[in-house]
């Protein structure tokens, strides 16, 4: 199965609709299986039951500038690389050791002569280190120890309490070590949170695949000084969106432009959606409508769809305030709309450590998606979850 985000429109992440590791794949979220039963299976970086999925309504990108997503995990690292070609790579303590978690970002953009940057990130525990958290800062900074090798403080992070960055020779060390058999510990004073080693091998190659350095000199995994870096794959470049600030909210009941009544647009979305009944069974029930107008002539119209144990998502569909009114389905997994931008947030487990993401923006005329990823693995790193890992970027100008 593969584990590629796409965009979200359908309830909560499911099914992955076709198989395979180095080609991008499109995911459903439709299973009305998944809304009661998201969680996180660290071991393959799926929900159980499905994958994490980012549902989509509408194309990803244009082909001519978007590389396809690569998501990958092994035992307890992952590898997530972008439209761009950027790939991040996460490690985690082992999902037996949740009272001491952490994790370690690797980050590497693509191009010939692209270094690798490290992050590191400390969890709370329930033996003590809490305290050592709060303490963090010039005084008690963390250290990197390798098969026991002290390897020296990192470098405070403004992201927050217990985050910091890795120097190069960190980077550099760390990477040696993790193409064998290692012990890798952060340590704050007399504290020390372990990053397992096991699966990294395996993510760091299908970086390599993904950036198409296998075999070279810039390889993470056997790498070969005596082959030039001349085959590496350039970065891709970063679509371009315009935000357009929409109109005033239309009232479905007062606007002149739009006089459908609720029943009648449900009836209108019925073939939008597929399977109603499992993307969006709420379609039919006597839940109101919201419609925002969008501009002169276009609406969003937006509907409850489903809810589960601790996920829900409202459907949103663009049409015309009078007919032919044309409905396109953006999303049946949004969690919110403010001002142009529709948001989706849905969490991979009850307690809300790890997160998939997604955002639309209007552009004029359509809603464009502007971003798609998670926040990693489900291992009590942090709330909402340790990294900003996506599979989709763009830049958009507000």
């Amino acid at each position: 199965m593969s584990k590629l985000f796409q965009s979200i429109s359908a309830p909560l992440f499911a099914k992955i609709k076709s198989s395979g590791m180095t080609r991008a794949k499109k995911f459903d979220i439709s299973s009305p299986k998944m809304k009661n039963n998201l969680k996180f299976d660290n071991t393959k970086s799926k929900f159980l039951g499905s994958s994490i999925a980012f549902i989509s309504a509408i194309a990803i990108s244009p082909a001519s500038y978007a590389a396809s997503p690569v998501e990958y995990t092994n035992k307890d690292w992952q590898v997530v690389c972008d439209n761009t070609r950027t790939c991040r790579m996460a490690g985690y303590q082992a999902d037996t050791n949740s009272d001491f978690a952490a994790s370690i970002l690797l980050t590497r953009s693509a191009g010939a002569n692209a270094e690798v940057t490290g992050e590191i990130k400390l969890g709370g525990d329930n033996k003590g280190s809490n305290k050592a958290l709060l303490e963090l800062g010039n005084r008690h900074r963390v250290a990197l120890f390798i098969n026991g090798k002290d390897l020296g403080e990192t470098t405070p992070s403004s992201l927050g309490a217990g985050y910091a960055k890795l120097s190069s020779t960190q980077v550099s060390a760390l990477l040696a070590s993790l193409t064998k058999s290692s012990k890798i510990e952060l340590v704050v004073r007399n504290s020390r949170w372990q990053v397992s080693d096991k699966g990294a091998t395996a993510v760091l190659l299908k970086a390599d695949v993904a950036q198409g350095r296998v075999g070279t000199a810039s390889a993470l995994v056997n790498a070969n000084a005596n082959k030039s870096n001349s085959g590496v794959l350039t970065p891709k470049e970063v679509p371009q969106l315009k935000l357009v600030t929409p109109e005033q909210v239309a009232n479905v009941n007062s606007n002149k432009g739009f006089s459908l009544k609720s029943s009648q647009l449900s009836a209108m979305m019925q073939s939008t959606v597929g399977d109603s009944t499992s993307e969006c069974p709420k379609l039919a029930n006597k839940t109101p409508w919201k419609v925002n107008r969008l501009n002169s002539t276009q609406l969003l119209a937006q509907h409850s769809c489903w809810s589960g144990a601790y996920n829900s998502g409202e459907g949103m569909w663009v049409i015309n305030d009078r007919a032919p009114f044309d409905p396109k389905l953006v999303t049946t997994s949004a969690t919110s709309y403010d001002r142009g931008v529709i948001n989706s947030t849905q969490k991979g487990r009850g307690i809300g450590d790890c997160t998939a993401t997604a955002e639309w923006v209007w552009t004029g005329k359509s809603f464009d998606k502007s971003y798609a990823g998670t926040t990693g693995l489900c291992r009590s790193v942090a709330d909402g979850g340790a990294w900003k890992l996506p599979t989709y970027v763009t830049d958009v100008k507000r």
